[in-house]
């Protein structure tokens, strides 16, 4: 198997200096983020920046090296990438995630599309064609769905009403977020939210 990682010299006063990205999959949280971090202080690993999916380095790292990280990264549930394709499919889905963790709980100025296609320089029709083809399912599917897992989250936190959580996560309407809400989970937004408290109750009470 190849070992998974884009790495060109690139540097403006000495050709010398290597830079490398490593991509990996399937880092979805700040919870991952810490634990590539942990991973690659453990094998000594210098990094000049760690991002959702992405790490940045300008040390030159041996093949053994990059094994042996690939291995501590698949046992807690991550993995290098190995192709263009998949790298580009994973990038769009960090740029999804970051879109909906969106920490200034202001709305896009702009609709998905186009800002997924800003932030990675692509035509939307070409990443949503190869997202499709590696994913099997639709960008907007892929968006609805990580829609639906944020509502869920910021409904357990009990700090938005419904009508900020529809505001924040780019719904027309509570009946829209309330809609598809249900669509998905089969339960209404708001019999989530008692159940939610309902078992918080219980285990408080153990």
């Amino acid at each position: 198997m190849s070992i998974s990682w884009d790495a060109t010299l690139i540097d403006e006063s000495n050709f010398n200096t290597p830079f490398m990205i490593i991509y990996i999959k399937n880092m979805v949280s700040r919870r991952c983020l810490l634990r590539v971090i942990e991973e690659l202080n453990n094998l000594s690993i210098s990094y000049t920046s760690v991002k959702m999916g992405a790490i940045e380095s300008n040390a030159l790292i041996s093949n053994k090296t990059i094994n042996d990280f690939r291995i501590n990264l698949l046992k807690c549930g991550l993995d290098l990438l190995e192709d263009k394709e998949h790298i580009l499919v994973e990038r769009i889905k960090n740029v999804i995630i970051n879109m909906l963790d969106n920490e200034t709980r202001e709305p896009l100025d702009t609709n998905d599309s186009i800002f997924i296609s800003t932030e990675l320089h692509y035509n939307y029709t070409y990443l949503a064609n190869i997202f499709s083809k590696v994913e099997g399912v639709t960008i907007q599917q892929y968006i609805i769905l990580n829609k639906i897992e944020r509502a869920k989250e910021l409904l357990r936190y009990n700090e938005l009403t419904l009508t900020e959580i529809s505001y924040l996560l780019h719904y027309s309407s509570v009946a829209h977020l309330s809609n598809q809400f249900k669509k998905t989970t089969g339960v209404s937004p708001r019999s989530f939210k008692r159940q939610e408290q309902q078992r918080k109750c219980e285990i408080s009470n153990l």
